[in-house]
């Protein structure tokens, strides 16, 4: 294989749209995606839901068929890693030993998900949720599993549990910190889904320590928590969040926090090396330009034409507004900005008719929305956020109010 103009380093949704978009804005030379996994590149955000419940094949959750990417003259590496960045080469080595050149690299390796600090976390029936390899396993072992301890009340976690529970089996979620999702929410929507989750059997456990998980013959048997109560189990879920896959371009010199540090066009502190989605490091304008890395599929695609736009002539600085969306039961939460370091709250509908917005404000100003089962409220909301709106918050509270209707 010759070395490609530009050599993508992932095969996720940044990748795989940076591939995509090259060849949209007109980019001739040669493309190379490498990916540790031997799949194409596929949707992540259906493992936890429909792939995991068996309501979608994996087929369907490919990005672009196989021919297209033949068609496009983009070609593959799979089930191979890049370990080591020569950044004044503009070469990589792989853990196969192979070694490639480069015009220009663009860096989108994603994460691995973060192992539980304690002992027990390698035996036989412990699992995350990150690639079709996990789920698939998790899968092939559901049937003779009736109990599964989740560890980790984020979006992952939840989504896992509602699924897991749609199956019939019997689900506890342990959560360290006082409420779920209090890393991304508010206390009104944390509060809401704990409802909804105990509601459908769900045993929630809230400001709860893991000890450490029991085996028998090399098999998970239940989880040991810190006040020394044990949950029993066949099966563990770990949702702790991930950990950016950076450490060769930081070891190339690269500049780097939590991920690697990228500027408003996604350029790394090294020569012709981009750094897009999961793993991308950068200040965002709805953070008050805070330095923040955003896990979302939103992200990924808008970084990724940043740089097929810089890579075909064309200036471009990444503003998009950040959105996320989840799935749980028949609930829809949307969500729009960021509500980091938010100084209010305004609930906008009433949670026991499962069908109602928090908005977020600071210093008055709204930045952020979660939507459950509210897609007008998330689609008007959204201009608000972009335009930095200062609304009566009275009115905003009012659901005869259209949220449109309070834009400057």
């Amino acid at each position: 294989m010759s070395d490609p103009d530009v050599l993508i380093v992932g095969t996720g949704h940044g990748g795989a749209q940076a591939a995509i978009a090259l060849r949209q804005n007109g980019f001739a030379g040669s493309i190379t995606m490498i990916g540790a996994e031997e799949e194409l590149p596929y949707e992540r955000p259906p493992l936890s839901k429909e792939y995991l419940a068996g309501e979608k094949p994996f087929e369907r959750l490919l990005i672009r068929p196989e021919k297209f990417w033949a068609e496009r003259g983009i070609s593959f590496r799979l089930g191979d890693r890049v370990t080591a960045v020569d950044a004044d080469a503009h070469r990589v080595t792989t853990d196969q030993a192979a070694v490639l050149g480069y015009g220009t690299l663009i860096w989108a390796a994603g994460g691995e998900p973060r192992r539980l600090p304690c002992t027990g976390g390698d035996l036989a029936g412990v699992h995350s949720v990150r690639s079709r390899a996990d789920v698939d396993a998790m899968m092939g072992e559901l049937g003779d599993t009736a109990r599964i301890v989740v560890i980790g009340g984020g979006y992952i976690g939840l989504e896992a549990a509602a699924v897991l529970t749609g199956l019939g089996k019997q689900v506890a979620l342990v959560e360290a910190q006082d409420r779920v999702l209090a890393r991304v929410a508010g206390e009104e929507l944390s509060r809401f889904f704990e409802a909804e989750h105990r509601g459908r059997g769900v045993d929630v456990r809230l400001s709860t320590q893991v000890d450490c998980i029991l085996g028998d013959g090399g098999r998970v048997r239940a989880v040991r928590l810190h006040d020394g109560s044990e949950l029993p189990c066949g099966m563990v879920i770990v949702g702790i969040g991930i950990t950016p896959s950076v450490a060769p371009l930081v070891d190339a010199g690269a500049q780097g926090g939590n991920g690697v540090l990228v500027d408003a066009r996604c350029r790394t502190s090294l020569p012709d090396i981009f750094a897009i989605g999961d793993c991308a490091y950068h200040r965002n304008a709805f953070a008050d330009d805070a330095l923040v890395r955003l896990e979302s599929v939103q992200n990924a695609h808008d970084q990724a034409a940043v740089v097929a736009k810089a890579l075909c002539g064309t200036e471009a600085a990444y503003a998009a507004v950040p959105w996320f969306w989840s799935n749980q039961y028949d609930l829809k939460l949307q969500t729009v900005g960021l509500s980091l370091e938010h100084d209010a709250t305004v609930l906008r509908g009433d949670p026991d008719s499962r069908k109602f917005s928090v908005v977020y404000l600071k210093r008055g100003r709204v930045i952020a929305l979660d939507c459950v089962n509210t897609v007008k409220d998330y689609v008007q909301g959204r201009k608000l956020v972009e335009a930095r709106a200062m609304p009566d918050t009275a009115k905003l509270a009012d659901t005869d109010v259209l949220l449109k209707d309070l834009l400057p």
